[in-house]
């Protein structure tokens, strides 16, 4: 997998229905454990919630679990899950707490709400793609160097570092689809001179 989404903070959004209280939580994770531990975090800052929904998705053994914590099986954790698959990100997890206002909502109206609940708090998130990069180097003269950034930027990279001593070396990450490219295009530009250098990869923001 060369890309994939996720959400890029933790942040939370509500909404109020027939007198129900909704607040959508949701946080980027990594592991099992992050997601439980927010889920836990969540519980104790609601305890006297009606219920504490959550659903979660991992890249790490395509993980997905959900939970209705008490709600009519099929109202609650499957809803905000299926938003979570429907927007395709991963590595996240959502809570969805609910005080009841007293009018009940019906099968309906609970997968309305919880859908919708999920849907802003990863709104509020904001959903983000993450691509696997190179990290790479170029050590060049001061004459390359005016032109080595713009085209490193032109190719969709971003510089990361710069250290300047009797030469210059540029420190950037670059979509790894690109980054044969790039380096083509310094190496020509260059007439044989100078080569990219890549030392790493990582999933970075795109």
């Amino acid at each position: 997998m060369s890309e994939y989404k996720t959400i890029k903070n933790e942040n939370s959004d509500e909404f109020v229905v027939k007198k129900s209280r909704f607040i959508g939580y949701v946080k980027p994770v990594t592991t099992q454990q992050e997601a439980v531990d927010f889920i836990n975090e969540i519980k104790s800052k609601h305890w006297d919630a009606t219920h504490n929904v959550y659903a979660y998705v991992l890249r790490e053994g395509q993980i997905r679990r959900y939970s209705d914590d008490g709600e009519p099986q099929g109202t609650a954790g499957i809803p905000v899950l299926d938003v979570l698959l429907k927007e395709g990100v991963t590595d996240c997890v959502v809570v969805a707490t609910r005080y009841f206002g007293g009018i009940m909502l019906g099968a309906g109206g609970l997968v309305r709400a919880y859908s919708h609940t999920a849907k802003i708090a990863v709104d509020s998130g904001k959903i983000i793609t993450m691509s696997l990069c190179k990290i790479a180097a170029v050590s060049c003269d001061y004459t390359y160097y005016g032109r080595l950034t713009p085209l490193i930027c032109q190719f969709g990279g971003i510089v990361e570092d710069t250290e300047f001593s009797d030469s210059v070396k540029v420190v950037f990450r670059i979509p790894e689809n690109d980054f044969e490219r790039l380096n083509a295009q310094i190496f020509d530009s260059s007439n044989g001179k100078y080569k990219a250098e890549a030392f790493d990869e990582k999933y970075c923001e795109i």
